[in-house]
């Protein structure tokens, strides 16, 4: 009974061996690639702005309704790249043949990278910057300079804010 076992353990012990010795492998390598593509998204909470009526001696600098304004920038760039958000007027206030300077508009802003600043329609002004990828969110809020000597009327402007991930 002894020797059937052992033949037995030898005999099953061969099955499993040749069993190992039979098995393959194949591997194959892949390669994985993605495309990340600078991108740049803007989003400002007011579209319009209106500064009121004011007695110039009792409120020098107007502040418009609709102030503080939510300005949201997203930008998708290289890490030692930097996004720039800038503010350029199409013109002066104008109402009619009148004008108020586009100078006179200045804002204030709070956020990391925003900053302070005066509207100009020849050169763009620096309103925000930041080095690398993110997501950046502050408020602005605008005034403008009163002054005895503006005509009266009803003064409109554009502007265009401009945010890029280079």
């Amino acid at each position: 009974m002894r020797k059937v076992s052992f033949v037995l353990v030898i005999g099953l012990g061969l099955v499993l061996m040749a069993t190992g010795a039979f098995a393959v492998t194949a591997t194959q390598n892949l390669t994985v690639n993605a495309t990340v593509s600078a991108r740049a998204t803007l989003s400002i909470g007011q579209t319009s702005i209106h500064f009121p009526d004011a007695d110039p001696d009792a409120t020098p600098s107007v502040p418009a309704n609709e102030n503080a304004v939510s300005v949201t920038a997203k930008v998708r760039t290289g890490s030692a790249s930097t996004a720039t958000l800038t503010h350029l007027a199409a013109g002066d206030l104008v109402s009619g043949s009148d004008t108020i300077l586009i100078g006179n508009v200045t804002w204030t802003v709070t956020g990391t990278g925003f900053q302070a600043g005066t509207m100009n329609k020849t050169t763009a002004q620096t309103a925000a910057s930041w080095t690398g990828s993110g997501n950046r969110s502050g408020t602005f809020s605008y005034f403008l300079a009163n002054s005895w000597s503006y005509a009266t009327g009803s003064y409109t402007a554009s502007s265009t804010y401009t945010l890029t991930a280079p």
